[in-house]
């Protein structure tokens, strides 16, 4: 009769098999963790040889997580940000992370990562989409702690109704938090961005949390050309006493302004301590510029400088934009084209000279509201005599054909509507 039982095999209410794995013992993570050694910033970034290997964006920022000596992640589902947690999952079983766990929900896991480096450690977490529209209450109050950390922001459609495909909208809400955001094009940004990202938030004249930004899908599930350093390197550990703020322990409470009785008050007291607090986080801002220059070599790229028509983009629309100056160039006709990396602190002055030739500037965004037209043309205000077409835009998770943006360099965004007859720039 014995012969005829079978082994119980558990299931979830979809009827899944649930299937567990053990957590990693102690001495296979030690192992796993001492094979690696620290090594400059500069090393790492500029000197290590490199191996060119074809992978998807959540696995570039899984190899930038495995050399960033990270001590904890946070994290919680949310769809297209979850493969990329998951992927920083397995670095804690292989032994890179001291610790890894599941939040409750978003707002709950970004106040715990604020807790983490308030502690004096290097912490990580990712969002997306509605993630970080939950957490932002919490998220604004990173920078005024002075919270160097790391966030994640995997782009996608926050509006209803409700859908999972990539679209930036979120990032206007962001750029205004005190938050450092950087915008990555592509796979190999998605593994440079984070490791320096870390090294920029960690300086003492910085002191300041900083968001990688990239677009959901279209980078972190497509696969491209990576050029990775040896993994048995990483970067210096996190020396917390050497920031704006020092770690929290028993003599250091966390930035007393949140605990004294006067800047609880509205009186003139709380408004002069507020208003000079806020200055310095955007002074802080600044203050990142060089090491931002020094690391990721400036917060902008220009291809063909000095053309009269330019192309102004971030994100995936940089990839985009790439491909119709090339396919303008088979014509015989120079686009420039300006890929700016940093969103926050916003490269003002670099755009402005970039520019200075350009009759035309097309501006082409993944979102609806254009928050990169009202950039441009903020900061190019009074200094430039250039038509400034806000468009073309894609939204809800479409796609942008190359022939989308080669309609605009070619006619009026008017004439782009009504005819594709090719027109002389």
């Amino acid at each position: 009769m014995a012969e005829g039982l079978q082994t119980e095999v558990k299931t979830n209410p979809q009827g899944d098999v649930i299937t567990a794995t053990e957590a990693p013992k102690a001495k296979e993570k030690e192992n796993k963790a001492a094979k690696q050694r620290v090594v400059t910033p500069e090393y790492l970034f500029f000197e290590a040889p490199r191996t060119k290997t074809f992978i998807t964006g959540s696995e570039a920022a899984k190899e930038a997580i495995r050399r960033a000596n990270v001590d904890i992640a946070i994290s919680y589902p949310i769809t297209p940000q979850s493969e990329t947690m998951q992927q920083v999952g397995y670095l804690y079983a292989e032994g890179y992370l001291k610790d890894y766990y599941r939040g409750e929900e978003e707002y709950g896991v970004m106040s715990a990562v604020a807790g983490a480096s308030r502690a004096g450690v290097r912490a990580l977490t990712a969002t997306a989409g509605p993630g970080l529209m939950r957490g932002m209450e919490v998220i604004t109050s990173w920078p005024g702690g002075r919270m160097p950390l790391l966030l994640l922001v995997v782009c996608r459609v926050i509006n209803a109704p409700l859908a999972i495909q990539p679209d930036n909208v979120e990032l206007s809400y962001l750029l205004n938090s005190g938050v450092i955001v950087f915008h990555a094009e592509n796979q190999q940004d998605f593994y440079d961005f984070p490791l320096k990202a870390y090294m920029i938030s960690e300086k003492c004249e910085v002191t300041l949390p900083v968001a990688v930004a990239v677009d959901g899908f279209f980078v972190t599930h497509a696969r491209g050309w990576v050029e990775l350093p040896p993994d048995d390197i990483k970067l210096p550990p996190r020396e917390c006493y050497h920031e704006a703020v020092p770690m929290m322990d028993n003599e250091n409470p966390p930035a007393r302004l949140s605990r004294d009785a006067p800047i609880q008050k509205s009186n003139f007291i709380s408004y002069q301590m507020h208003a000079s607090w806020q200055q310095e986080i955007w002074a802080a801002q600044d203050r990142a510029r060089p090491w931002i220059k020094k690391y990721m070599g400036g917060l902008i790229e220009v291809v063909n400088p000095g053309a009269e028509t330019m192309i102004v983009a971030s994100g995936s629309a940089v990839s985009q934009s790439r491909e119709a100056v090339r396919q303008a160039g088979e014509k015989g006709d120079t686009i420039g084209l300006v890929k700016i990396r940093s969103l926050r602190p916003f490269p003002t002055q670099e755009l402005i000279e970039a520019c200075r030739h350009a009759k035309r500037i097309i501006v082409p965004e993944f979102n609806c509201v254009g928050w990169m037209a009202k950039e441009v043309r903020s900061a190019l205000f009074g200094q430039t005599k250039a038509e400034i077409v806000p468009g073309p835009r894609v939204f809800g998770g479409m796609s942008m054909p190359t022939e989308l943006i080669l309609e605009y360099l070619y006619k009026t965004p008017n004439e782009a509507r009504m005819t594709t007859k090719p027109l002389t720039v």
